[in-house]
């Protein structure tokens, strides 16, 4: 086991996205994962049903005992809602672990459509969180809000490049969203625009596929891997958590988390 990675995001009681995907992710990638919970979600494969906030100053415990004791390799944000958890984890960050590579996953709306990020919190997440990211993780409809660009408009690079000058060192502009039997994924990064293309998958079974994706890139970071690569391997990762799927639920199913990757060749 090598990586610790400290995750910051929600739980979901349906284990298939959230808190739970994220150590899922992490242990199958043989990285240590911990985490500080930011709020807790009633929801299942048919979406979101209620959501406790987590008070601020405990979410600053939960990182600041982790730091402190077990440390981190990276750390990984996912749904965070409000303008007092998204403080508390910058001033954390800052005071435990500014020389930590940081991956944030903009979570805005579930798979189902409840919405996740207050609306109050969005331009936090832009100016506080997105903009001190080593790599930020949206699919295009979070990419489009942050940005106020259209893809269709402007283009995949074009958005992807308004998003890198909100501060990121790296954008990873997901394209599962847009139509078509190819998935394009865009990184972009300091050196250039590199496309990750594969099959789409025809299956509904792909609840909390961003939080895997976003998890298993801090998981390759908190190895030592180049981004690049660490991207390379989530997304070989993702594609067979959700071809090997186990069909729970009666709406958005959960990916097979516990299948396992081979040594990873750069591909």
């Amino acid at each position: 086991m090598k990586g610790r990675v400290l995750i910051v995001a929600g739980s979901d009681s349906g284990g298939g996205a959230g808190i739970q995907a994220d150590i899922k992710a992490v242990t199958a990638l043989n990285g240590f994962a911990m985490t500080a919970i930011s709020a807790l979600t009633a929801q299942n494969t048919q979406g979101v049903f209620g959501i406790v906030d987590v008070d601020p100053d405990f979410v600053t415990r939960q990182m600041t005992v982790v730091l402190e004791d077990l440390g981190a390799d990276c750390v990984k944000t996912g749904m965070v809602s409000r303008v007092g958890v998204i403080d508390a984890i910058v001033d954390t960050l800052q005071a435990k672990a500014p020389g930590v590579p940081l991956v944030v996953d903009p979570v805005m709306i579930a798979k189902g459509g409840h919405a996740l990020l207050q609306d109050s919190a969005a331009q936090a997440l832009r100016d506080k969180l997105v903009a001190r990211a080593t790599i930020v993780t949206p699919n295009i409809p979070e990419a489009e809000a942050l940005t106020g660009l259209s893809v269709a408009a402007a283009g995949q690079e074009a958005v992807a490049e308004a998003l890198r000058a909100l501060g990121p060192e790296a954008v990873l502009l997901k394209g599962g969203h847009l139509a078509g039997d190819t998935v394009r994924d865009l990184l972009l990064t300091e050196g250039g625009a590199e496309i990750f293309e594969g099959p789409r998958i025809d299956s509904q079974h792909t609840h909390g596929t961003g939080c895997t994706l976003a998890s298993s890139i801090a998981a390759g970071l908190a190895q030592g891997m180049t981004l690049r690569d660490a991207v390379a391997r989530a997304r070989a990762y993702v594609f067979e958590a959700i071809r090997t799927a186990p069909g729970y639920g009666h709406g958005h199913g959960p990916l097979n988390h516990a299948h396992t990757v081979g040594p990873f060749d750069g591909q």
